[in-house]
């Protein structure tokens, strides 16, 4: 038998897809979402959340709004959250008061409507720059890069005799590394899940999520996810803007995959008081990407631009160790990139984009933040 789980934030673009997989399952499913302009646009309920789905539409930090919503409900998928590592460096009261103080809401209305289980999204952005490797084999955990000083500098963190050092897949045991304010508070929540829970007699689990990517993601927000803001760009026929040198190595892992993550965390006896990564345990750079997108939509005819400047906040290196998922849920990415890619640009080919990467730019370059 099913139960009635709250999806904060559900009516995004994770949250869309972790609904239809609970219902799925046959759970019943109530979102919570305020329906942020930025990331909606003024379109209201979302076409392709079913109909099945209980809908509030309400902000995390209501405390009244968040316990009529806990009312009657099993266990909790809290998404909710302001999304984007460059925005958050200058909206740093916004971020704070919707990623920590809305977080700090839901949990206290929890001692007065407690459930089974929460299990929360963090991001693999807690780490700031991923784990590293020496010339002589060493890892390097605290890799720091020192900010450019000419065109002839490394992009890449050095070891202290100046040699690179080699990017490696990075585990849950990599101690934090917080360095931007969206980071920041996606390591509070998961702080907060851990400790409320327990204290509580509740069941906590966090999934730290990598770069999520498919169908159904937010084209006219210029701070969510690189693979939505190319598709906008090459949509409107404009070029991707890649910062650095494009060599940047991430992991993008599918929409679907992510859905099937939170569904057997909320019920894996395993999970319970655990910390996860969520990828696909691939790496590509964010060049490589932009070129994969443009294939997909059948746009190779335009180029990205690559900037060669770096947004203050942003890491090098960052991709998943997928392991103790793997071990402990059972869970593994299934998806192929490149037919997850064509799924993502079929979808992309039948919306209307605004794209407003260009303003977004300018506002990090008046803050200081691109250097």
């Amino acid at each position: 038998m099913g139960e009635r789980v709250l999806v904060t934030g559900g009516a995004g673009f994770i949250g869309r897809a972790v609904s239809k997989e609970l219902l799925r399952r046959g759970n019943e499913v109530r979102v919570l979402d305020s329906l942020i302009e930025q990331v909606h646009g003024d379109r209201g309920r979302p076409e392709d959340l079913p109909d099945e789905v209980e809908l509030i539409v309400g902000d995390v930090r209501n405390k009244d709004v968040v316990a009529r919503a806990l009312k009657d409900v099993d266990s909790v998928i809290h998404l909710a959250a302001e999304v984007g590592v460059g925005q958050s460096m200058y909206a740093v009261e916004r971020y704070t008061s919707v990623n920590e103080t809305g977080s700090a809401v839901l949990f206290e209305a929890l001692i007065d409507h407690p459930v089974r289980r929460v299990v929360t999204a963090s991001s693999m952005s807690i780490y700031g720059e991923g784990l590293y490797e020496d010339a002589d084999g060493n890892l390097v955990e605290d890799a720091v890069r020192k900010p450019r000083t000419s065109d002839t500098q490394s992009w890449d963190p050095l070891d202290e005799q100046g040699r690179p050092l080699r990017p490696i897949a990075t585990p849950e045991s990599k101690q934090p590394s917080l360095a931007s304010i969206y980071a920041l508070g996606k390591y509070v929540q998961e702080r907060q899940t851990l400790i409320m829970t327990e204290a509580y007699g509740m069941e906590g689990t966090c999934l730290r999520l990598f770069n999520v990517y498919g169908p159904g993601q937010a084209l006219s927000n210029p701070y969510t996810g690189v693979l939505a803001i190319f598709s906008s760009r090459l949509q409107n026929g404009q070029r991707p803007l890649i910062f650095e040198d494009g060599e940047q190595r991430r992991d993008f892992v599918y929409v679907g995959d992510v859905a099937r993550a939170f569904a057997d965390g909320l019920v894996h006896p395993k999970a319970v008081g655990e910390v996860f990564n969520i990828g696909s345990g691939n790496d590509r750079s964010v060049k490589q990407v932009a070129q994969s997108i443009a294939r997909a939509l059948h746009r190779n005819d335009i180029e990205p631009e690559v900037v060669g400047k770096a947004r203050i906040g942003d890491i090098r290196h960052c991709f998943c160790d997928g392991s103790k998922a793997a071990e402990t849920l059972g869970f593994r990415a299934e998806q192929d990139f490149d037919e997850g890619l064509a799924e993502l640009a079929e979808w992309v080919a039948a919306q209307t984009a605004d794209d407003r990467v260009d303003e977004a730019r300018a506002e990090l370059e008046a803050k200081g933040l691109v250097a």
